[in-house]
């Protein structure tokens, strides 16, 4: 590069910086002078959400988000109709968009439910309920065990399973084959619905100023265009027919584990809130439900003629290992808003699955001279369709 050449980049550089600084500075003088409209509210906008609340030995504790435009200042707690003491941590007043913890040594009864509500210094009430107290869960090495194995034995295991349906489907002809692979859409055509619902679903119980249902949206539509990008860079490497069909397959099961965390959400969030038979429920659904999973993520491999054992290994701990960090985080740390997030991610990967695996099925049938729609294909997806939906019934009840 000549002297020249480096002067020009260098002012071509100084006029991409110039103006993003020159905004950063007209921002920062609209917060420190104002805008010079002197009129204010007579009435404090004050917004104060409940991200999490529970019991303990220590009494009710409430995690707070100060979604206000001002800071939040926490004078006086009430319970049952009664003023009670309180500390707040961090102390003071919470800043925008702050967080803090309010615990209450309240002597609540198991079982019992309660009203809690919080003033402000500026006389705002906020209130949540409680349906029945019960002790969160503490997060001791022996609940977190067992949790890992229920997640274990309801993500990894199923999936393992549904993996040894792999030498059958070997012996499949051409058109077989893509019945199976029309029946793997099937199955990622309901998991898109059901992720896409159920994160909507943990977005209403989200803050609002978090904007849950955007983060679904915004999720799904990244994680879609970043598995594109990756598929695309992969396409242009023109691997081996056997290392694409791998390939896929190791898509497909990061899509599925995205779901699968989302189902280790629903059981641990089950048992921390003391609702043991509605997670052994959701056990016992998810473990026959997840078994047709595998095998859909078997199905891009039966064009390989030998898949190393490791390779089902691998297949089975990143579609069902999720299952295992989902119950840890909704049976210690749920957190609504992140969730929705996930869920999002997680509809994003499936849909970008059905692409690859449609597309793929599309150019083989024209290359052999079957119809890509053929009333074969059709069954296929119908009934994947079909057992996801008859499998998830267990789940609901």
């Amino acid at each position: 590069m000549t002297p020249q050449a480096g002067k020009s980049s260098g002012k071509a550089w100084l006029w991409g910086i110039l103006p993003v600084a020159l905004l950063i500075a007209i921002v920062a003088v609209i917060l420190t002078v104002g805008t010079g409209v002197k009129e204010e509210s007579p009435i404090p906008i004050e917004n104060v959400e409940f991200e999490r609340v529970y019991v303990n030995e220590n009494g009710i504790v409430l995690n707070l988000l100060n979604a206000s435009p001002q800071a939040v200042d926490i004078v006086m707690a009430r319970v049952a109709d009664a003023y009670w003491d309180f500390t707040i941590k961090p102390d003071g007043a919470i800043p925008r968009m702050g967080r803090a913890t309010v615990t209450i040594p309240y002597p609540w009864v198991e079982g019992d439910g309660y009203e809690v509500r919080l003033v402000t210094g500026e006389s705002t009430v906020f209130s949540t309920e409680i349906g029945a107290a019960i002790q969160a869960p503490a997060p001791d090495a022996q609940r977190f065990m067992q949790y890992a194995l229920i997640g274990f034995y309801v993500g990894v295991v199923p999936v393992a399973l549904g993996l040894l349906w792999f030498p059958l489907m070997r012996r499949f002809t051409a058109r077989g084959i893509h019945a199976v692979l029309a029946f793997t859409i099937g199955l990622l055509l309901f998991l898109v619905v059901d992720t896409f619902q159920e994160g909507f679903e943990l977005a209403e119980q989200a803050p609002e100023s978090l904007k849950g249902s955007g983060l679904v949206w915004f999720g799904a539509i990244l994680s879609m265009l970043f598995l594109i990008a990756i598929d695309q860079m992969n396409e242009r490497k023109k691997g081996k027919e056997g290392s694409r069909g791998e390939r896929i397959s190791f898509m497909l099961a990061s899509g599925i584990g995205l779901h699968n965390f989302g189902e280790g959400l629903a059981i641990g969030a089950a048992f921390a809130v003391g609702e043991a038979a509605l997670g052994t429920f959701l056990i016992i659904g998810f473990t026959l439900h997840n078994m047709t999973e595998g095998i859909g993520v078997a199905a891009p491999l039966a064009q390989r003629q030998r898949p190393k054992l490791r390779t089902f290994v691998w297949l089975a701990l990143i579609a069902g290992g999720p299952a295992i960090l989902g119950t840890w985080v909704g049976g210690f740390v749920m957190n609504n808003t992140l969730a929705s997030l996930y869920f999002g991610i997680g509809a994003g990967a499936i849909i970008q699955v059905v692409f690859v695996i449609g597309r793929m099925l599309w150019k083989e049938s024209v290359k052999l001279g079957y119809a890509p729609v053929s009333w074969t294909n059709y069954a296929g997806v119908a009934a994947g369709i079909a057992l996801m939906y008859g499998t998830s019934l267990l789940v609901s009840g």
